[in-house]
């Protein structure tokens, strides 16, 4: 695996990312990993260096970059409310169309990038991000092939710019996975979302995760479930299979 630490020219600053990829049978298809709320960490890292080593061109983008902040400590335990604290605000500072500009920062990085296939783009998120995975699908129609939200928030919303209907007109393959118990993403938005896609004939699956709660995908978390992060991770890599290549 190759990995590199960098910062990435966008119309508001140096956006740091982390970056890995195999070594060898390059140029790879390129994946958006997208932070969720608690920010960049190894445990994200580590899940990062996890796609890349089946095939492709991982970037993990701070998404704080305009803030100044790099990591921020942890927010689970004692003495973790003044962090917990500072997340909250962090993310009030970013918005659907403050991220499509970096999405296409990463892109175009990509592009000049001889170890990236950017013709040829994932996108995942978690939490927060869910909906930004799901933004570049239909941000970048021409480049985004495939894009999945687990335990996503704020996927469908009384906004002009709501996911549900942004992706209307995406050509993505969509994969969305919501946990049963989710405090941040209400199992009652489900269907509705479901029903949206479905109607405006996008092709996705939406997956409720039964028995687990928001945040099952990550080995840190007290939430963390192995059996369900599993299946997250054979429904990424089967989706990404099928439309990256």
């Amino acid at each position: 695996m190759i990995e590199h630490q960098l910062e990435i020219a966008t119309a508001d600053g140096a956006m740091d990312t982390f970056i890995c990829h195999p070594e060898r049978d390059g140029p790879h298809p390129v994946i958006l990993f997208l932070m969720d709320a608690p920010g960049i960490r190894e445990e994200l890292r580590d899940m990062a260096r996890r796609l890349g080593t089946a095939g492709y061109y991982v970037m993990l983008p701070n998404l704080y970059y305009r803030q100044g902040v790099t990591e921020l400590g942890t927010f689970i335990g004692p003495g973790s409310e003044a962090v917990r604290e500072k997340m909250f605000g962090l993310m009030g500072t970013l918005s659907i169309s403050v991220l499509k500009r970096d999405i296409d920062s990463l892109i175009a990085h990509a592009d000049g990038d001889a170890a990236a296939a950017a013709d040829r783009v994932g996108a995942v998120g978690y939490c927060m991000s869910g909906q930004y995975a799901m933004t570049a699908a239909a941000h970048r129609p021409d480049r985004v092939r495939a894009a999945a939200s687990i335990y996503g928030v704020r996927l469908i919303t009384e906004a002009a710019d709501s996911p549900h209907r942004a992706v209307a007109n995406s050509p993505a393959e969509l994969y969305v996975a919501w946990a049963e118990t989710d405090h941040y993403a209400p199992i009652e938005e489900l269907q509705p979302f479901a029903d949206a896609l479905k109607q405006a004939g996008v092709k996705a699956e939406v997956e409720l995760y039964r028995g687990v709660e928001h945040g099952f995908a990550f080995p840190q978390r007290p939430a963390y479930d192995k059996p369900a992060a599993e299946r997250h991770w054979e429904r990424l890599f089967a989706l990404f299979g099928r439309n990256l290549g």
